[in-house]
């Protein structure tokens, strides 16, 4: 089976990966991955640096990104 490494932008790199399926998993993954973060860390949209999940294989080729930034709209604005 396939590994595949899961690294936040703001995080050290993922060292022993996790073995999915195929690339569709590993999609799925990363989505779940990205979900606990902002579940943890909510405020990592909020500084604003876009936030980016990397995905790449055993021989560490990048295989996709996810980003995800948060942008205030002006009503939004100065609000908590």
């Amino acid at each position: 089976m396939p590994r595949y490494f899961f690294s936040a932008s703001d995080a050290d790199g993922d060292e022993t990966g996790t073995e999915l399926r195929d690339h569709a998993a590993a999609r799925h993954f990363a989505i779940q991955f990205a979900g606990e973060i902002m579940n943890d860390q909510p405020d990592v949209l909020w500084d604003g640096r876009e936030f980016s999940i990397f995905v790449t294989d055993e021989l560490r080729r990048l295989l996709f990104t996810i980003k995800m930034v948060a942008v205030n709209a002006p009503a939004g604005e100065g609000t908590e």
